[in-house]
């Protein structure tokens, strides 16, 4: 007689059998899910900057912001900041290079913390809403994309290491300091 598996194949301990063993299917269902409401987010945010759409300033629009914000060169670092939103966002909703994705995303959304922090935490100039997507991007960093993933197909990637997580949010953080540097 053999014993009873759970249902990722593995013998359940006796006495164990009220304890199951959740699928890894329903975490990388989340975590897909996370990844697509996170990085189409976000990539939605940079084509308001890179080309007007969806009632966004463009890149002549967002630069007048920038620079109105401190930041010199108010175009080139809408440009800067698009780019990053629009491919950070991607990787993340395709589960491509996450780690480097999400450095992307929180990267920007710590100078978009530094421009909005002083109105308070709630809406409607609270950054409840930036503090949301920059845990959100910190969390799929450190836990990597799940399965459902393009890094699934790339050797190095291909087993998420927390380190790869930690390094990343590390530069991240490294990167957005140093934009923050040059704001006035």
């Amino acid at each position: 007689m053999t014993p009873p598996t759970s249902t990722l194949g593995v013998p359940i301990i006796s006495g164990t059998a009220d304890r199951r063993t959740p699928s890894l299917h329903g975490y990388d269902a989340g975590l897909l899910v996370l990844r697509l409401a996170l990085g189409l987010t976000m990539a939605v945010h940079g084509a308001q900057k890179l080309f007007g759409w969806f009632g966004g300033g463009g890149l002549e629009g967002t630069g007048q912001f920038f620079t109105a914000s401190g930041y010199p060169a108010g175009e080139a670092m809408a440009a800067v900041a698009g780019l990053t939103e629009t491919f950070g966002g991607l990787g993340l909703a395709f589960g491509l290079l996450t780690p480097l994705a999400g450095a992307a995303v929180v990267g920007t959304m710590v100078n978009v913390l530094a421009v909005k922090w002083g109105g308070g935490f709630f809406a409607p100039e609270g950054v409840e809403y930036e503090v949301l997507l920059t845990a959100a991007a910190v969390a799929l960093t450190l836990t990597g994309p799940g399965r459902y993933a393009v890094d699934r197909f790339l050797p190095g990637l291909r087993t998420h290491r927390l380190a790869y997580g930690v390094a990343a949010v590390v530069l991240g953080l490294v990167v957005a300091a140093v934009i923050l540097l040059l704001r006035k």
